[in-house]
């Protein structure tokens, strides 16, 4: 294959002295992978080459069969290649997006299982790492995917963690939660290998403020999100997003923070224009709703993951904030 498209003409530039072999990434695209992610990545590889003008990289697109694959978005990606056998020092990127769940056929797993076995590095974008712990390659391995399908994951595969960090950068396994986190990912790669110029040259034509940090949050702070730094509030809300399984009573609650329910209850009035129960219910509907979309669990089983004694006070709750039934709404996206 041609090495000519992976150097573009370019007015930037920047000396690297090296002539090593290029480094080469393969982009395993599955069904409604998220195109955003996708080409965050691929983009600051071919800007590197831009800058050197030499082949510092080559990336190569992959579906399980070798035919055309459709982004999140609609628009249909041709691939370079089908899964085969891959040539020594490749790094693969499984992309993923929505209903991740449902877009990994055994084949996958099974080619993911056996170069992991071969000691090929691994990693997984966006959602990618629903392939990776079905193929069982997390291992020990910290690692992340988009905060969004964090709970769905955590249903399916309860004995690993993800972190709620940008991206995950470890000996076998590279992970970050799409969007432009895996801009960041590839960033880091770049500077482990061309030094920080090249990654700060190579941000700066991404016109990408790069978060230099790798355990960078996914999501706004907390406090930014709600227009509050009050400690007592913060502690709230994160008791209450960490005990949505089995969610505690308010007099509880209160305990637990050592404040009094009169004091919360104003607290989260002036800052969130809710009671403390109406936001609890909120975080655990959010919940029902991720789980609904994201996993085959009955409705029954969201029940009890999201702390309702019955699914007819689940379906109360959810038609009150989404306006349709439990039942209902999965039908509309099943059909």
């Amino acid at each position: 294959m041609s090495h000519d498209k992976f150097i573009q003409r370019g007015a930037a530039s920047l000396a690297v002295d090296t002539n090593g072999p290029a480094r080469v990434f393969n982009f395993l695209l599955l069904p409604k992978l998220t195109m955003l992610a996708f080409s965050a990545a691929v983009e600051p590889l071919r800007i590197a080459n831009q800058l050197a003008q030499k082949t510092l990289y080559e990336w190569y697109t992959v579906t399980p069969n070798g035919g055309p694959v459709t982004c999140s978005n609609g628009v249909t990606i041709t691939p370079d290649m089908a899964m085969g056998d891959l040539q020594k020092g490749v790094t693969v990127f499984v992309c993923s997006g929505v209903e991740p769940h449902k877009t990994t056929p055994p084949e996958v797993t099974a080619w993911l299982r056996r170069h992991a076995r071969l000691g090929v590095r691994l990693g997984g974008i966006c959602t990618g790492a629903f392939a990776l712990a079905q193929s069982g390659v997390i291992g020990k391995n910290r690692f992340t995917l988009h905060w969004e399908n964090q709970p769905s994951f955590s249903e399916a595969y309860p004995d690993l963690v993800p972190t709620q960090n940008l991206y995950e950068v470890t000996d076998r396994l590279i992970t970050c939660g799409g969007g432009n986190a895996a801009t960041d990912m590839m960033l880091d790669l770049i500077e482990a290998d061309h030094g920080p110029q090249m990654a700060l040259v190579v941000a700066d034509m991404c016109i990408h403020k790069r978060s230099n940090d790798r355990q960078a949050p996914q999501k706004s702070s907390l406090s930014v999100a709600i227009g509050s730094r009050n400690q007592k509030l913060l502690h709230a809300i994160q008791v209450m997003s960490q005990t949505v399984e089995e969610p505690l009573p308010l007099l509880e609650l209160c305990a637990t923070l050592d404040i009094s329910r009169r004091q919360l209850e104003r607290l989260f009035k002036k800052y969130t224009h809710q009671s403390p129960t109406q936001f609890y219910y909120g975080l655990r509907l959010e919940r029902a709703h991720a789980l609904m979309n994201e996993t085959d669990m009955t409705i029954t089983e969201i029940a009890a993951a999201t702390g309702f004694n019955s699914t007819s006070h689940l379906a109360r709750q959810f038609r009150t904030k989404y306006g349709v039934s439990p039942n209902s709404f999965r039908k509309a996206w099943s059909g």
